[in-house]
């Protein structure tokens, strides 16, 4: 339902629903309870922006979103909402995808280095102490001014054990290390691989490039990161959020508004992130929500409740789509004016009464005007999507996957020499030189040895002659003696 002025119409109220291309960079967000159309509505905004050429990147928690790959199957009320909103040129369709998935079973793995995460966020994420976060950042200076590049686990702690084997030679070059610091990071470490943060970091590591691509038409690739496992890791899960936010804040350039996004992020299910993500990757996400869009980038919330999301993160996103909430509590009431509050009135209706009566299918709309005000709220149908409303079978996954662009690029896992390797060699050289000296040592020993034996030997057979001189002269003695005396008294010999 995109136009040639790169503009999103998505559905139809008293006037067309549409988020201008060169706002789409001011965020936005989907809410409401289950079961409205959330999902839906994350889908028809998803393969509207990737018709106007816009690359996007979706989390898929439930498995559902995947249906973007496929085309949709033709239903009586589906047509009818297109009729009914006017859409010219309706046709089922699917978008073009590539599908990621760390653990490797339902897309491309998605790979990235410690070293790219760097000391700072990588304590962070661990939630280090500042002795601690010394010593990680001791570790990566040594190891840059030593070429012992850190790409995976065994990187760090090959690299850590080195250190406190070797940590008075390396304290004393650096500053103070301790073998309880080092110790205590490598529980950190173990805790995360405990997670299966191994099969996140290693090479080939994901270039940003791949989530910005677009196919041969000129339509934005849907990237859709496989997350139902993911998110039973919620440690490894805000170490990739960390990684993503960190290395889009930090490689694109600054573009300022442009006539539509570079890219476009979708985060379905978003209260599962603020759950339980570290302090380090909710401080990330708010910085990105503030300062992001100066690089085109949107960024868009799918959950039950605007309070879901953090206050500072809520006041970022401009552009607003709200499905029906339930009013079953005096909690639920309160959310609900919250949340009716939160739009520019509409005097011709009650927006808290509207919220609770909306349709599937239906929300309320404000979005950015030319002037970058919020409009007035709207109650909107939302269009229908081209896609399938499901996820897409196994089968069609991997015809896919099989189609994809990047999938020789990452498919099979690099592992070239880096830290763990380096280190190892080197202890086995210095290993085998001790064992040479060791081996000289016993042999100098050895012929110390034995030519002290050698030397008993020969004085023993000195000491035997002339202890038999010795005997045959006094017995020689002793006769002329004994004969000298009987002479005298006798007369003659004996």
């Amino acid at each position: 339902m995109s136009d040639k002025s790169n503009n999103l119409h998505f559905g139809l109220g008293e006037k067309p629903a549409i988020i201008l291309g060169k706002f789409a960079n001011r965020h936005g967000l989907i809410t409401g309870a289950t079961g409205t159309g959330k999902t839906v509505t994350l889908q028809v905004l998803a393969e509207n922006f990737s018709q106007m050429g816009v690359p996007v990147f979706i989390t898929d928690i439930k498995g559902d979103v995947s249906g973007l790959s496929q085309a949709g199957k033709q239903k009586e009320f589906l047509d009818n909402r297109a009729k009914e909103l006017n859409i010219a040129h309706y046709r089922y369709e699917g978008s073009p995808t590539i599908f990621w998935d760390i653990f490797k079973k339902h897309g491309h793995p998605v790979r990235t280095t410690i070293q790219e995460i760097g000391p700072l966020y990588l304590s962070r994420l661990l939630e280090l102490s500042d002795v601690q976060e010394g010593v990680i950042a001791v570790a990566f200076k040594y190891a840059e001014e030593n070429d012992l590049p850190i790409l995976d686990l065994k990187d760090l702690q090959t690299l850590l054990q080195y250190m406190g084997d070797h940590y008075k030679d390396i304290s004393a070059q650096y500053g103070r290390i301790t073998n309880a610091s080092i110790g205590a990071i490598q529980r950190r470490l173990l805790n995360l691989e405990s997670q299966d943060a191994d099969q996140l970091f290693g090479e080939p590591a994901l270039a940003l490039a791949d989530l910005m691509r677009q196919d041969m038409q000129g339509n934005g690739i849907i990237s859709i990161m496989e997350s139902r496992d993911l998110m039973m890791k919620p440690q490894l899960y805000a170490t990739f959020l960390l990684w993503l936010m960190t290395e889009l804040f930090e490689t694109l350039p600054e573009v300022g508004d442009l006539p539509q996004p570079k890219l476009v992020l979708f985060f379905d299910e978003a209260h599962l992130i603020f759950d339980d993500a570290p302090k380090e990757v909710l401080k990330r996400i708010e910085q990105v929500a503030r300062l992001i869009r100066s690089k085109g980038v949107g960024v868009y919330f799918c959950t039950q409740s605007p309070g879901d999301i953090p206050e500072t993160i809520l006041g970022q996103l401009g552009n607003k789509i709200q499905h029906a909430l339930r009013s079953y509590t005096p909690k639920d009431k309160k959310v609900i004016k919250a949340v009716a509050d939160s739009f520019r009135p509409n005097p011709k209706f009650d927006t808290a009464a509207v919220i609770t009566e909306l349709g599937v299918g239906e929300a309320l709309v404000s979005t950015l005007e030319a002037k970058g005000a919020p409009a007035v709220v709207d109650r909107v149908k939302i269009a229908p999507p081209r896609c399938r409303m499901g996820p897409a079978t196994d089968a069609e996954r991997k015809t896919v996957m099989q189609r994809s662009p990047v999938g020789g690029k990452y498919d099979t896992g690099l592992d070239r020499e880096s830290a763990h390797e380096k280190l190892k060699q080197r202890s086995q050289a210095v290993a085998q030189q001790k064992a040479q000296e060791q081996a000289k040592l016993a042999e100098e020993e050895r012929r110390y040895r034995s030519e002290k034996v050698s030397g008993r030997s020969k004085r023993r057979r000195s000491d035997t002659v002339l202890e038999s001189m010795g005997k045959s002269l006094g017995r020689k003695f002793t006769t002329k003696v004994v004969n000298a005396v009987w002479k005298s008294l006798f007369g003659r010999k004996r």
